[in-house]
């Protein structure tokens, strides 16, 4: 069998008397798109930062390429391979497009941000960052100010960012959020794309591109995993359509 690139076992994160997290397992094998999906405050945020290393776990395990890694800080997970896109993107505003990216290259490198002069130097940092743009469709756009795009735009440079770093696997928080249908069906081509070259665990509310992205899905409902499987079967699971997908003959 594949090993895992991503091995959740038992994760727990308790805030006071709230159980957030109640001992999820989950896996994500190469080369696989594993969608997480769930109610509102069903507790997808708080794993995904237990995840890339923004929460500390009470309980259990992560383990990336079979290395644990859940007392990892977040900048060691990076350069380990794991990167995440955010629900709403996190990009510096006041930099060029290409700016962003050439500094996602040379964090990937191990040097600091700070060092952006050097960046806006380094023909290296400058190449590799315009073939990624290029390769997103967002050539024309490298000397824009990140401020100045639209939220589609934002979307897909916050992705480039993030394989900037080479991931061996990809969190994405929410990457349709905001977009209109034909941003929507732009960023499920891409993604759909990058899955040989990455994994993916990705949050999402809209079904219509779960179902379309997602080679195994797992339905969290108050912070646990109350099923997995494929889109057939997370379709006709009964728990699933009762607690997220909608009772009867509701469509999904």
């Amino acid at each position: 069998m594949t090993a895992p690139i991503l091995a959740v076992r038992g994760l727990v994160k308790r805030f006071g008397g709230l159980l957030a997290t109640d001992s999820v397992d989950l896996e994500v094998l190469p080369g696989q798109i594993h969608a997480l999906i769930g109610p509102n405050g069903a507790g997808k945020t708080t794993l995904i930062a237990q995840l890339s290393g923004e929460l500390r776990p009470d309980g259990g395990s992560i383990d990336l390429d079979g290395q644990t890694i859940d007392a990892l800080p977040a900048s060691a997970r990076v350069a380990r391979g794991l990167a995440r896109s955010f629900q709403i993107t996190c990009l510096l505003s006041d930099y060029s497009v290409r700016d962003n990216v050439a500094i996602a290259v040379q964090v990937r490198q191990g040097h600091s941000f700070h060092f952006l002069r050097n960046v806006r130097r380094d023909e290296g940092l400058r190449s590799e960052a315009e073939t990624r743009l290029a390769a997103a469709g967002l050539a024309e756009r490298a000397d824009e100010i990140v401020a100045n795009l639209s939220h589609g735009e934002r979307k897909q440079l916050e992705l480039v960012v993030a394989l900037a770093t080479k991931p061996r696997i990809l969190l994405l928080d929410e990457p349709m959020a905001g977009l209109g249908h034909a941003e929507s069906q732009q960023m499920i081509a891409t993604l759909r794309e990058l899955k040989n070259e990455v994994a993916m665990l990705l949050v999402e509310h809209d079904m219509d591109a779960v179902f379309q992205l997602a080679d195994r899905i797992s339905v969290l409902v108050y912070g646990r995993i109350i099923a997995s499987g494929s889109a057939d079967e997370i379709r006709e699971h009964p728990e699933v359509r009762k607690a997220y997908l909608g009772d009867g003959d509701a469509a999904c």
